[in-house]
């Protein structure tokens, strides 16, 4: 059983911080990051629970991320292999990768 997508809440803990969707069944998919500098952060880890499989949210989390980062003039440092992934398949993201 699939849920529906929410919208994307973004939680700053200052060194850390993660985007989140949340399902109406208590499950979340997350995207967690480390600020590195006021300029850089890691993309360190994406998860995707079994109820949102299939319905995009692993993206929607990363390019959520590229577009914070592209509005507030950062770049990213993408560990996590998913997001690493993704990178890889938006060439138009360059603008925000680290490297």
């Amino acid at each position: 059983m699939s849920e529906e997508l929410a919208a994307i809440e973004h939680e700053d803990r200052g060194s850390k911080g993660r985007y989140v969707i949340r399902g109406a069944g208590g499950a979340e998919a997350e995207m967690t990051y480390s600020n590195v500098s006021e300029q850089l952060f890691i993309i360190d880890h994406t998860e995707v629970p079994d109820a949102f499989r299939g319905q995009g949210a692993g993206l929607r989390l990363v390019t959520r991320a590229v577009e914070d980062a592209r509005a507030a003039g950062k770049k990213i440092i993408p560990l996590c292999p998913f997001a690493a992934a993704q990178f890889r398949r938006h060439p138009e993201w360059a603008d925000v990768l680290n490297g």
